[in-house]
């Protein structure tokens, strides 16, 4: 048994769910049916928009460039994969609705245990065929239940039922989770080195063009909408922002292939470059909206 890979990574990840939802409230979710407007707006341009647009780009990018299937795969799951507290972070520093930020992770946390698999069996169907890894709907279903949504759960029952230990110790696991968060992208990076190296040119500048092209859609999705900046910023976020190591352990652990662990493990390095730029650019005084 690959220790890192069957135990360890998905140990870490279900830690990260279990400080974010150390930080959420039943409040969070009833915030849905309070704006639904802007919750529908993000949550479809999230879980239906966000995909679509990374199959239409891998397909394109496939048509013109070439690109391995393997690899392909990989841009789909991390499209799949919703945003995490990143998002929710990066929207608190540009000025956004945080609030509607949280619900969006919230709903989309509980949510991507039943998406998920659907995207990535169609995205391996579609790119590797009769050479398609096994994944059964049931079992990845069940698998990122445990690993992503019943922490979530857990962490908001014990804020539920012990308000003041959770207040006290989601600081230090907000932290713990962030740490974990970044030490197992740059080792995903450093292990599968060779194949970033190998496939550079086609990794890159598409992971950085679904990154530009999902945070925009976010955007006008919202304004198109008529949502006020602050709900646009939230929405954008949301879509740009991907949860890295939930796509890492989809990849390495459910799938097994190196190869696809890199589109996921380079996106979640990238992206904080062009939400740092997205942030500056909001926070940046205007005469105008």
């Amino acid at each position: 048994m690959n220790m890192v890979t069957d135990v360890v990574l998905p140990g870490a990840l279900a830690f990260i769910m279990l400080s974010m939802g150390l930080s959420l409230r039943i409040a969070d979710f009833q915030r849905v049916l309070v704006q639904p407007k802007a919750a529908c707006v993000g949550l479809f341009a999230q879980m239906v928009l966000l995909p679509l647009i990374a199959f239409a780009l891998v397909l394109a990018w496939r048509a013109v460039f070439g690109l391995d299937p393997s690899l392909a795969v990989g841009f789909v799951i991390i499209a799949a994969c919703p945003g995490g507290v990143t998002s929710n972070l990066m929207t608190h520093l540009a000025k956004g609705d945080t609030a509607l930020s949280i619900s969006l992770t919230a709903v989309s946390s509980v949510l991507s245990a039943l998406t998920i698999p659907l995207i990535v069996n169609a995205a391996t169907g579609m790119f590797l065929g009769a050479e398609a890894p096994p994944l059964p709907i049931l079992g990845t279903v069940a698998g990122v239940f445990v690993i992503v949504t019943l922490p979530v759960l857990v962490g908001m029952a014990v804020r539920g039922v012990a308000s003041q230990t959770a207040e006290r110790i989601e600081p230090f696991c907000r932290r713990t989770a962030v740490v974990l968060f970044v030490i197992i992208v740059l080792a995903a990076v450093a292990l599968e080195w060779r194949l970033l190296a190998d496939h550079f040119a086609d990794v890159v500048p598409l992971v950085l063009l679904l990154n530009l092209v999902t945070m925009a859609m976010g955007w006008c999705a919202a304004r198109g909408a008529c949502l006020p900046r602050d709900r646009a910023i939230a929405i954008s976020l949301e879509a740009g922002l991907q949860n890295g190591t939930l796509a890492v352990l989809i990849a390495a652990t459910f799938l097994a292939d190196e190869t696809m662990v890199v589109p996921g493990a380079t996106y979640s390095i990238l992206m904080f470059f062009t939400a740092g730029l997205f942030v500056a650019r909001m926070i940046r005084p205007r005469t105008t909206v």
